[in-house]
């Protein structure tokens, strides 16, 4: 194998690796594009055996030369210590009390950019971000001046950057081993369209003299051509080209998310699935685009929750689904079968079940900051979660939402509660989905329902005491986040109940004794008649048939 087989084959396995265990999705929603004329920015954090408490910090002052401990998110490895900012804001989650917002997807791009020497990783980066910026801009300058001065740690990441009026994709990646800062591209989302990105660098070609919508590195161009990534006679300089090289595998299980979305927000624009099928010469999905009508806080939640249904890649058909349409797949997503040369993978859809927790955040500009920020949060699959309110300016959480940890249950932990209910669905998922969509339903029309009459009460609180108002805003929020859990935990004993051994038993009727064998349905009874031809026939025979494909 030449050297050339070998980095590529590396390139490959780093990109499998990174969708393994970082796979996220971003949705990004201009003020132009909502009902309400917020803001909204969305993030599902999708990793294999990872669990993280609700982030909540409040803001201080810092004392001259106090320094901070940075730790990288994924391995909680010690980087070292950097300069604490004189002064840090309130976070809950991924949104501070300026209502300033920050998601992301990890790329990975090209692999002997990463400097593991750096002290910032992207985690980090976020979290120092939103304790020390006042606007979506200030985030920006924030994030760049860091890693300048103390290094990148982590590979290829898309960020989503937000406030009130405006909504931002920042793509960012190292400089390699020994030379600090990073190269990096922010663009501004135009007001009336949304983007999305999900573990695929998607800014290409970008302006160079328009600081207002685009800013940049100023050595972006400079270095691609230094490292031979980028021939200026070949054409116009593209980042995503130069730094994250386009791979079937990137296209398969990024694109395809990125596709759902935008084909769901704007069916008129007839986008072509070939692009993420990784057809050659298909047409690239456009950055953004304008959204069909204008979306409303459900709607934005509805777009995150998919698995292809409606398509001919809805992953609730075919044997891989079972006989009850799991939608899910076991990992690893990529496989190989023994003795073949073919690379394989499952689809990779928005909702997954490896996502520790997801938020909407959504952010109004004519509202005071203290109610403006409203923190739709959610553990566990975003298919299967329920979004409860955290507003920006609270000062304590619910408990069940900071408690727990991946290796020990917990009836306690909220991301336990509904990794409970979730894997108990798995079973007969398309039964026991529409339980627990009913329960869902009921929670967040709830929330949806009240958020005005909330609000409006907090207001009027806000004019006599802005104190008295983000007391009433954090007692409702500790309540609602606390009413789910309960409601959970009711639910999913009901489940147990109802689907107990196989059946199911309508526990409403004679004392729950009328249970019904569901059976698996006519096409997963064919496909077993197909495995086994004459095996299951219920007749006098003249030999026994084989009991299994190939057998003698």
């Amino acid at each position: 194998m030449n050297i050339l087989k070998i980095a590529m084959l590396c390139i490959v396995m780093l990109i499998l690796q990174n969708f393994e265990s970082i796979s996220c999705t971003n949705i990004l929603i201009s003020k132009g594009a909502t009902v309400d004329g917020s803001t909204m920015i969305t993030y599902s954090a999708d990793a294999g055996g990872f669990m993280e408490p609700l982030y909540f910090k409040k803001g201080q002052k810092h004392k001259p030369g106090e320094m901070i401990d940075v730790y990288d998110w994924d391995s909680h490895k010690y980087l070292g210590k950097i300069k604490q900012a004189p002064i840090t804001y309130t976070v809950v989650g991924n949104m501070n009390e300026y209502q300033v917002s920050i998601g992301e997807t990890t790329f990975g791009g090209r692999p002997e950019l990463r400097d593991t020497t750096g002290i910032i990783d992207y985690g980090s980066l976020m979290w120092l971000a939103l304790h020390r910026a006042k606007t979506a801009r200030e985030a920006i300058k924030v994030m760049t001046d860091l890693v300048s001065e103390y290094g990148y740690y982590s590979s290829g990441e898309s960020f989503s950057i937000a406030d009130p009026e405006e909504v931002w994709i920042m793509e960012m990646i190292g400089k390699g081993p020994g030379r600090k800062g990073a190269i990096w591209v922010a663009l501004r989302v135009p007001d009336g369209y949304i983007s999305a990105h999900a573990n695929q660098a998607r800014i290409t070609t970008f302006p160079l003299d328009d600081p207002e919508n685009c800013l940049y590195a100023p050595d972006v161009i400079e270095f691609a051509i230094e490292k031979g990534y980028y021939d200026p006679s070949q054409g116009e300089f593209s980042f995503q080209a130069a730094y994250c090289p386009l791979e079937p595998s990137g296209l398969l299980y990024c694109e395809g998310r990125v596709w759902s979305i935008f084909r769901r927000a704007a069916p008129s624009l007839n986008l072509s699935p070939d692009y993420f099928r990784a057809v050659k010469g298909a047409e690239p999905y456009p950055l953004w685009i304008k959204p069909d009508k204008k979306l409303s806080v459900y709607d934005v939640i509805e777009l995150m929750r998919d698995h292809f249904q409606g398509t001919e890649f809805d992953m609730t058909k075919g044997l891989a689904a079972e006989p009850y349409g799991n939608p899910y797949r076991w990992k690893p997503l990529g496989w190989k079968i023994e003795g073949d040369t073919i690379q394989y993978g499952w689809e990779r859809p928005i909702s997954t079940q490896q996502t520790a927790f997801s938020f909407v955040a959504q952010m109004r500009s004519w509202l005071p900051r203290e109610i403006g920020g409203c923190f739709w949060y959610g553990v566990d699959d975003n298919y299967s979660t329920v979004y409860f309110p955290l507003y920006s300016s609270i000062t304590k959480v619910p408990k069940a939402y900071q408690i727990g940890s991946i290796k020990e249950f917990s009836f306690e932990s909220a991301f336990w509660i509904f990794n409970l209910v979730a894997n108990t669905a798995y079973r007969m998922y398309s039964y026991i989905i529409k339980d627990i969509q009913i329960v869902q339903k009921e929670l967040e029309g709830k929330f949806l329902a009240e958020q005005e009459k909330i609000e409006q009460q907090a207001l009027e609180l806000y004019k006599k005491s802005p104190k008295k108002a983000v007391e009433f805003l954090t007692n409702y929020s500790v309540s609602q986040g606390e009413l789910v859990v309960k409601r959970w935990q009711e639910l999913w004993k009901y489940l147990v109940v109802k689907y107990n051994d196989g059946y199911i038993n309508d526990v409403n009727v004679n004392n729950g004794r009328s249970p019904k064998g569901p059976g698996y349905g006519d096409e997963f009874f064919r496909k077993c008649i197909m495995e086994r031809p004459g095996y299951y026939n219920v007749e006098w025979r003249e030999k026994e048939p084989s009991v299994l494909p190939g057998s003698n």
